[in-house]
């Protein structure tokens, strides 16, 4: 069964890619934070390349501005991560996750069979949202969907556009 809202994100080891490669454990990662952590089934994929990075590149700072972290998962090694991230530019501060052995997915229950087309496992494309490691929202893409995870859609569902401030009554 996969992660539900309301459960506690698992924590294990991780590579993390900040300015290197950093191994932590994603408990650390998610601690004291609000994030969006969306997945990917595999780095330099057409549509994780052309369509569901680019799109989190694209409107980083949005999730800035609300407060929120960004985190990319990906079972893929640190080393293509660290490559992926700097083919698309992704800015500093969205996090790049190499899930090398698909601990992580399997342990969110959200692990896709890639078998068939010589992926072997990786992750199911989805994004959550969670505060303090605790998710509070999850959208699983249907297979060979992409519409509920990407950047757009969960700006949606947190809010974005922020609404205007009531302006300040004048006397």
């Amino acid at each position: 069964m996969s992660i539900q809202v309301g459960q506690m994100l698992p924590d294990v080891e991780i590579r993390a890619i900040y300015e290197g490669i950093e191994q932590t454990r994603t408990g650390q990662l998610f601690a004291g934070h609000k994030v969006v952590m969306f997945a990917v089934p595999g780095a330099f994929t057409p549509t994780c390349s052309n369509r569901h990075l680019p799109g989190y590149v694209e409107h980083y700072t949005k999730f800035r501005e609300l407060g929120i972290d960004v985190m990319c998962l990906a079972v893929n090694d640190a080393y293509v991560m660290q490559a992926w991230a700097a083919s698309q530019h992704v800015p500093p501060g969205l996090l790049m996750l190499a899930d090398g052995n698909a601990s992580f997915t399997q342990a969110l229950g959200l692990v896709l069979d890639g078998s068939a087309y010589g992926m072997g496992p990786r992750a199911r494309r989805f994004a959550l949202y969670a505060e303090d490691g605790v998710v509070k929202l999850l959208q699983v893409e249907a297979p060979g969907e992409f519409r509920v995870s990407s950047a757009e859609a969960m700006l949606e569902a947190l809010g974005w556009p922020q609404p205007p401030m009531d302006p300040i009554p004048t006397l």
